[in-house]
């Protein structure tokens, strides 16, 4: 009777029975092409795991251009958060917030990037919404990335990463005005594509890392650098010509004045979001990977950044994988590309990185990342358009992610919020920026 039965039983069938596992008896993991999924699929507690074996050959599908129609919030719509918890909304007619980042006293930085300003929100801990909303700072070029320093609860500056340069306030507990114009501390290359500059610092002070993007898709036109990894980060980092691309697609190193600068990670097309992890004081990188390649090619990623590491771009992606576009150009790097941690859903501009280190979530979200995915436009079915929480076991990623807070998209054509940034509360409340609408959302423990 086994064997008639099994016998009955579709291929197809099995493979759905594989897929679905459960921890606690609710929780669903899509794995090989089910993760790969659309915005309908999204779900608050779906767990996502994506591995290299599972990407599809090039040319596989054809690329689309599916590009998204903001619209205005529908008043009855509210984004879905995992059962235990509930979110609120924290803030309203903010122009295009991007990255935010908590001060040690509790105020939230907002990196308005189109109008060139910071903006401080304040509330008590616990309240649901912003009691004060002020501009600390105006006149920056596109600014994204935010960091307080030196570390600790009595930062002498707040570092802004423009898209040219990072500059500097003289900054004080408190402030919700700049008490000076800024102080020029490094120029960054810019032009082209990806203009977002993110910064942190390392936690014993001694280097700010700076993560600059791709100008190009996939090194469109590139001359040649020279020969093997070592020679081309040795020239690269001292300036040797390289085109548009010199000093991009690149994690940069230099001390906290902006001297001694140097490579400290290359071959990641775009990592918008930096984030360093407690505890274990490594970066990581929330990465968009490139465009044009089908709709599951390239997986984006989040990753440890190793000093050193070459991820692959524009050669390679997700290992030894060789871009079609650059067949046989660098055999030499093949063997030489550090395989990123967590692949995600390709085309889902994996955007704001932080790490929860509050208390109030349960336990085992403790030390878990949170990533802030913008959303698709080079894909037939959208995908993206949510937070997503990377799941790490005893401070090493698992490969796997969760859908957090999703809910921003309306229909197939149009969405309402596109999550930027991500930072934790100094009441342990996730914040959510989103730039479709102007919001920021506040996640808390029911």
């Amino acid at each position: 009777m086994r064997k008639s039965s099994l016998a009955g039983v579709s291929i197809a069938a099995v493979i759905l029975a594989a897929i679905s596992i459960t921890r606690s008896g609710a929780e669903q993991v899509l794995r090989g092409a089910e993760a790969f999924g659309d915005w309908q699929r999204d779900k608050p507690g779906t767990v996502r795991l994506i591995t290299p074996q599972d990407l599809p050959r090039p040319g596989a599908m054809a690329s689309s251009s599916n590009s998204s129609r903001v619209v205005q919030r529908p008043a009855s719509a509210v984004p879905q958060v995992p059962a235990g918890f509930k979110i609120e909304l924290f803030a309203s007619g903010l122009s295009g917030p991007r990255i935010i980042r908590t001060a040690p006293n509790g105020d939230m930085f907002v990196a308005e990037t189109g109008p060139g300003r910071i903006r401080i929100l304040r509330s008590a801990d616990g309240a649901a919404k912003s009691a004060t909303n002020d501009v600390y700072a105006t006149g920056l070029n596109r600014p994204f990335g935010l960091a307080f320093f030196p570390s600790g609860d009595n930062p002498q500056w707040l570092y802004v990463a423009n898209t040219d340069s990072v500059v500097r306030f003289a900054y004080r507990n408190g402030d919700l005005k700049a008490s000076g114009k800024p102080e020029a501390v490094a120029r960054l290359p810019h032009g082209g594509n990806h203009f977002t500059r993110d910064i942190v610092f390392t936690p014993d002070d001694k280097r700010m890392l700076v993560s600059v993007g791709s100008a190009g898709n996939a090194g469109e036109g590139l001359g040649q650098p020279p020969q093997g990894v070592e020679a081309w980060s040795r020239d690269h980092a001292l300036g040797a010509p390289w085109g548009i691309e010199t000093d991009r697609a690149a994690v940069l190193a230099f001390d906290p004045d902006g001297k001694n600068q140097k490579l400290f990670a290359t071959g990641i097309r775009n990592c918008v979001g930096l984030a360093i992890q407690p505890g274990s004081g490594t970066p990581w990188c929330s990465t968009n990977e490139r465009d044009g390649r089908g709709d599951n090619l390239v997986p984006d990623y989040v990753t440890r950044v190793r000093e050193g590491a070459f991820y692959g771009w524009p050669w390679y992606y997700i290992g030894a994988n060789e871009d079609p576009a650059h067949a046989g150009a660098r055999p030499d790097l093949k063997d030489r590309v550090t395989v990123p941690d967590v692949l995600l859903q390709a085309h889902s501009a994996s955007l704001g990185l932080t790490f929860y280190t509050g208390s109030s979530f349960p336990p085992e979200y403790r030390g878990d990342a949170f990533a802030a995915e913008h959303g698709s436009w080079n894909r037939s079915k959208r995908t993206g358009y949510k937070v997503i929480r990377i799941r790490l076991k005893d401070g090493v990623p698992t490969g796997e992610y969760e859908d957090f807070v999703t809910g921003f998209v309306i229909g197939d054509n149009e969405v309402w919020g596109r999550p930027v940034g991500v930072t934790v509360a100094r009441d342990g409340a996730l914040l959510v920026s989103e730039d479709g609408n102007g919001t920021i959302w506040r996640v808390s423990r029911e």
